[in-house]
């Protein structure tokens, strides 16, 4: 028995595969154009995400916050994320009792909530991939700001 994908010129299978990965790079475009419009300097990360260092030159610290560079889908809504890491859960001392309070901040919260990935707390917005360039900067400046504040709370330094 042949297989039937033997039979497909090797240059349709490679058109295939880039239409299939494009909207990834369409959506990584999108991120760059609209941090590019509100003049917001970025990298890109090792994972394929948008890298931006807040700086708060008064308190002299700064934050990093990171806009996801791939979305998931949910019920035909396509997600991004906007991430900030606030403290490593193994230094700052967080245990039952403050994951509780953390969970009441997320309560509090009007835009993100507490996750942990790893040893990193931290705060994580999840909005409509289609949102304007200000939209993801306010999203961002939100971001930034919880995760300063808490970095602080739980830390006293400027830790990550």
């Amino acid at each position: 028995m042949s297989n039937p994908l033997l039979k497909i010129p090797s240059c349709i299978l490679l058109a295939s595969l880039i239409f299939v990965l494009s909207p990834t790079a369409k959506a990584d475009d999108s991120v760059k154009k609209r941090l590019d419009e509100r003049g917001i300097k970025h990298e890109i990360d090792a994972d394929g995400d948008f890298k931006v260092v807040y700086s708060y030159t008064k308190e002299k610290r700064t934050q990093l916050v990171f806009v996801s560079g791939k979305t998931e889908t949910v019920n035909n809504t396509s997600i991004r994320e906007i991430f900030s890491p606030a403290a490593n859960i193994k230094t700052s001392g967080i245990d039952g009792t403050k994951a509780l309070e953390l969970m009441r901040e997320s309560r509090k919260n009007k835009l993100g909530s507490w996750e942990i990935e790893g040893d990193i707390l931290y705060l994580v917005i999840k909005l409509p991939e289609n949102l304007s360039s200000s939209e993801l900067e306010t999203a961002m400046d939100i971001a930034a700001e919880t995760a300063d504040d808490m970095e602080l709370k739980l830390t006293g330094k400027d830790e990550l």
